[in-house]
């Protein structure tokens, strides 16, 4: 197996099934990464030691979703320089507003780059684009993916009959 080069971290178990999606892309891609349960608030010195450590361990991009408070994809900005792409996860008391709040407004200095409230395919397609950029092959995969799109979304004018 190729070593990771993608970080997906999300803050519980309960975010899996949102950030599933960016790892299926990212298969579909064949991008390597490497997913764990990363908690801001449970384990922070844990969170703090993954920012730091994630690129000499070959991680160029860091996937992190959270739900609720959603510190952890602002945390791990703080304690890195990689590029970090944060998915707010839906929450049950405000639908992922309060995420998507959490996970934007981020100080000057500490980007973190935001897809929509649980968007996670958006994420890795993303970090591939981003990857993509020193990769001509996977340039060329996701332009075959992008013409493909275009080609199905097309053929829904077929569907209004």
């Amino acid at each position: 197996m190729s070593t990771p080069i993608v970080g997906v971290v999300m803050g519980s178990d309960s975010d899996w099934p949102t950030m599933k999606e960016a790892t299926e892309i990212l298969d579909h891609f064949g991008v390597p990464y490497e997913k764990r349960v990363v908690s801001a608030h449970r384990t922070p010195d844990i969170m703090a030691d993954y920012g730091k450590e994630a690129r000499g361990r070959g991680i160029r991009i860091i996937i992190a979703g959270a739900g609720g408070a959603a510190h952890l994809p602002g945390m791990l900005a703080s304690h890195t320089t990689l590029p970090v792409i944060g998915v707010p996860v839906k929450t049950t008391a405000l639908g992922g507003v309060d995420s998507l709040y959490s996970i934007v407004q981020m100080p000057n200095g500490i980007p973190v780059a935001t897809v929509a409230i649980g968007k996670a395919k958006n994420a890795g397609l993303l970090a591939a684009r981003m990857l993509g950029m020193n990769d001509k092959a996977l340039t060329q995969k996701l332009e075959a993916y992008h013409k493909e799109m275009a080609e199905e979304s097309m053929k829904k004018t077929d569907n209004l009959k």
